[in-house]
């Protein structure tokens, strides 16, 4: 790949790669993400994809308690080429097109506006340099810190804010490099990560877990359901583990999930790379999801993340940014993430400025019982 801009350093860092090229995504105003204006509001809102919440990650890891365990790296754009190892050739043609033609709504709330697809090219540039920075063996942990997001975007179709599937492009480069024989994704953003999951569907080298609310089908754009019956198919049968929680699961639920279905899973695949996708829209006052994380989640979430990746990939870990749209608290949950994934003894937590979620977490509990109790005679690993 071309990887003049994609650097090398740091140990004991997060080695986060950034680009303020992807700010020129601009993704419009209307009711929250339709980009209508009805004309009886006096107020209309910015689309939640918009450039204010990264703006906002961005400078809580230059200025906030972890910066200096910050190293920062820049990316570089993807070449069409690249997109080719998971994307087909029409449906990267159409997004050129669309950007010649100066722009077009690709499905609902998917909008390709002038600079969205250089924006595009470079959130899935970063990622690779990302990924490569790991492979290359520069560094054990490396944060693309990318929008447009990812990881809705299938082989053949835009979905969900998403155009290119930068972590399933990074998962790709891993398998090719010949450094990892076997990756596992975790996805831990309120939506399915149903692009990265299509991609690989057939594969047993990826094990994808998604744990995600239980939102189902929500159109032409995303068929599928992100039910627990959707393991795979052909060698790739049983490599594919969806969570859908119940709306409401708060942090001993997720923490509950990562214990009875995420670990062991991980355990038993022996992945040699950990991707994790990361949504900050799980948290209890997004928009755009109906789950209640607060920054301890996330915390704990990063710690548990980290030590898989310690214990059974050397290390490894590539997080890739997907959704967030509370421009404020996402930005305080993902400095909270990377707490938890640096495990600092000597560092405080940063406090959470709002979250208090007294949270009833039987139901959570019972539906991932049941969830275990159905895929622990699929799983072929």
């Amino acid at each position: 790949m071309a990887t003049e801009a994609c650097s090398t350093v740091t140990v004991n860092h997060i080695n986060v790669f950034w680009d303020e090229g992807m700010l020129k995504h601009e993704t419009g105003i209307g009711v929250f993400d339709t980009g209508d204006d009805p004309g009886f509001l006096d107020v209309l809102e910015k689309h939640p994809e918009n450039s204010d919440r990264l703006r906002n990650m961005v400078s809580i890891l230059k200025r906030g308690p972890i910066s200096p365990f910050i190293s920062w790296h820049p990316g570089s754009p993807a070449l069409i080429s690249q997109l080719l190892s998971f994307h087909t050739p029409e449906y990267i043609n159409e997004l050129v097109e669309a950007d010649k033609g100066g722009g077009k709504m690709l499905c609902a709330g998917t909008f390709l506006n002038p600079g969205s697809w250089d924006a595009a090219l470079l959130a899935a540039g970063t990622t690779l340099c990302a990924m490569k920075h790991v492979l290359d063996g520069h560094g054990k942990v490396a944060y693309a810190l990318v929008r447009p997001p990812g990881h809705h975007a299938q082989p053949s179709q835009a979905d969900g804010y998403c155009f290119l599937n930068n972590a399933g492009l990074a998962v790709q480069l891993a398998l090719d490099s010949g450094v990892c024989n076997k990756v596992a994704v975790i996805d831990i953003d309120v939506h399915y990560g149903n692009g990265t999951a299509e991609g690989f569907y057939r594969s047993n080298k990826v094990l994808t877990i998604s744990l995600h609310m239980n939102h189902g089908s929500w159109g032409p754009s995303h068929p599928h359901n992100g039910s627990i019956d959707e393991l795979g198919e052909d060698e790739g049968y049983g490599y594919n583990l969806n969570i859908p929680l119940p709306n409401g699961t708060g942090d001993n639920g997720y923490v509950y999930a990562f214990n009875e279905l995420v670990i062991p899973s991980i355990q038993k695949f022996g992945p040699d790379l950990i991707v994790l996708t990361i949504g900050l829209d799980s948290s209890a006052f997004d928009p755009n999801g109906r789950q209640c994380l607060t920054m301890e989640g996330y915390r704990k979430i990063g710690k548990i993340v980290h030590d898989l990746a310690k214990q059974y990939s050397d290390g490894r870990l590539v997080i890739v940014q997907e959704g967030g749209y509370h421009v404020t608290y996402s930005a305080y949950c993902l400095h909270a993430f990377l707490e938890g994934v640096l495990s600092l003894a000597s560092l405080p937590p940063l406090p959470d400025p709002i979250a208090y979620y007294p949270e009833d977490d039987t139901f959570s509990s019972k539906v991932i019982d049941a969830i275990k109790n159905y895929q622990k005679d699929k799983l072929p690993f």
